[in-house]
């Protein structure tokens, strides 16, 4: 029998529902397979075995009195250290909240008990959840389980890094500039961030955000198949009272024409051929499976709303992330900080109005341009994965960060859905494709993503390379 770590959340979930195998012994499969790989990719930094096995126990005693434990059934899932987990510190990669125990669970975290899974462990993430770079001062660096020298993305990148070498089957990620998007990326698996709105989302733990983050991040799932990011979605999308945001909309919408957009150089994106070639290769998979995909020249304003994004993002307490950057001393942290601040000095007093007056402009562009494709293929960026700690290699290698993630920045200003795809290696490397579809309309990118995943993805999980 295959090795229960390397089964997909759907299948494992069904044989324990089915009692062909039990969720203690997934359980015990998971915590076997983190001990067996984690020490070489950091990815999960807290977890407690017995609690593990007692969230599977209580799954099994369910099945054995026949009741429904859900379908997520003993399936093992990790937690982003951003996101308040009972009885874990919510560190989000920082010294200055290394004793802040979360009382109570998120709302996904929530959801996703109710649904069954059992909570394996913490993943990593970078200070503040501010880089595509995974690296802290309070729970070290994370690695591409695929290549060590090249990032495993961020913020989620431990929670990726988790998924792909077989730490658990599902991970939670967070997304407000290409979180969840770009680590699936980077480690070649898939991750979907959802609408604002769809997943609730609250950190008792922590302070009120500010309104340009509330509107912008997202909470969503990191997965091998895009047949568990759905189930998973369902899962996570259960109402909770606590997030004013959420909204009652049904997972799958009405039917539309199998009609997607090709867009391989948005905003005037300049693009690896490896990352043109992968885009291309996503639309004839479409076309193969019965889609009409046209290329199009260029989308809505994506560069204007990647500005919007940043505005919402650091025109609104920038002086209190600067102050805690510098008494955390991370490097990473302090980057961002160094980077943003002349932007941040020359933004008008009222930026926070003038972004939000300008968001609804382009979200009705967005929503008309979606209403003609409701697919949209983009590329995730328009580089392979970067060396990790390419930010970090002076003012030149941030710009080019920057500029290669113009798409993970510009879509969160609008709370559009987006799904990552894995879809080939260039040698080691991963490459994949990322889909837009309107907002709740995540069963669209769905759609799409299934039939790219049908025509070949690359071997996952897989042992680490070292």
């Amino acid at each position: 029998m295959t090795e229960l770590w390397r089964l997909p959340a759907t299948e494992l979930a069904h044989l324990i529902r089915t009692r062909k195998v039990s969720a203690r012994e997934a359980a015990q499969a998971a915590l076997d397979r983190l001990d067996a790989v984690n020490p070489q990719i950091n990815a999960i930094v807290a977890h407690r075995p017995d609690w593990v096995l007692e969230q599977a126990d209580q799954v099994d005693e369910l099945v054995a009195r026949g009741k429904d434990p859900g379908p997520l059934a003993g399936v093992p899932v990790t937690v982003k250290i951003n996101t308040d987990q009972a009885g874990f510190a919510t560190t989000n990669g920082t010294r200055l909240q290394e004793h802040l125990v979360a009382q109570a669970n998120s709302p996904a975290v929530e959801n996703l008990r109710r649904a069954g899974a059992v909570l394996l462990g913490r993943s990593n993430s970078p200070t503040f959840a501010l880089r595509w770079f995974t690296s802290n001062l309070l729970h070290g660096s994370t690695r591409n389980p695929r290549d060590p020298s090249l990032t495993p993305g961020g913020s989620s990148g431990g929670a990726a890094a988790a998924v792909a070498s077989g730490i658990g089957h599902l991970a939670l990620g967070t997304d407000i500039g290409g979180s969840i998007r770009y680590p699936a990326y980077a480690c070649g698996v898939h991750g979907l961030r959802p609408t604002l709105g769809r997943v609730p989302a609250y950190n008792a733990s922590s302070p009120e955000r500010p309104i340009g983050t509330q509107l912008m991040s997202a909470t969503g799932p990191i997965g091998r198949t895009i047949e568990d990011l759905r189930v998973a979605l369902v899962a996570m999308s259960a109402p909770d009272l606590r997030d004013p945001w959420w909204v009652p909309v049904a997972i799958e919408g009405p039917p539309v024409p199998l009609h997607a957009a090709l867009c391989l150089r948005p905003g005037g994106l300049q693009i690896a051929k490896e990352v043109e070639a992968a885009l291309l290769d996503a639309g004839q998979r479409l076309s193969d499976a019965g889609w009409t995909v046209e290329q199009i020249d260029d989308t809505p304003s994506i560069r204007e709303a990647a500005e919007v994004q940043e505005r919402l993002w650091l025109g609104d307490g920038f002086e209190a992330l600067a102050d805690a950057a510098a008494r955390d001393g991370d490097p990473g942290a302090l980057a961002v900080v160094a980077a943003s601040r002349a932007k941040v000095e020359a933004m008008p007093d009222d930026v926070i109005n003038r972004s939000l007056v300008r968001r609804t402009t382009l979200m009705r562009q967005w929503r008309l341009f979606l209403s003609k494709y409701p697919v949209l293929l983009l590329p995730v960026s328009s580089e392979l994965p970067f060396p990790d700690g390419l930010d970090l290699q002076g003012e030149e290698g941030f710009r080019r960060v920057w500029e290669a993630q113009l798409t993970m920045r510009a879509l969160p200003a609008m709370g559009l859905p987006g799904l990552t795809v894995t879809t080939n290696l260039v040698g080691a490397t991963p490459v994949g494709v990322q889909i837009v579809a309107a907002h709740y309309r995540e069963d669209l990118c769905l759609l799409a993503g299934k039939a790219i995943e049908a025509r070949g993805v690359p071997l996952s999980p897989i042992d680490p390379v070292a």
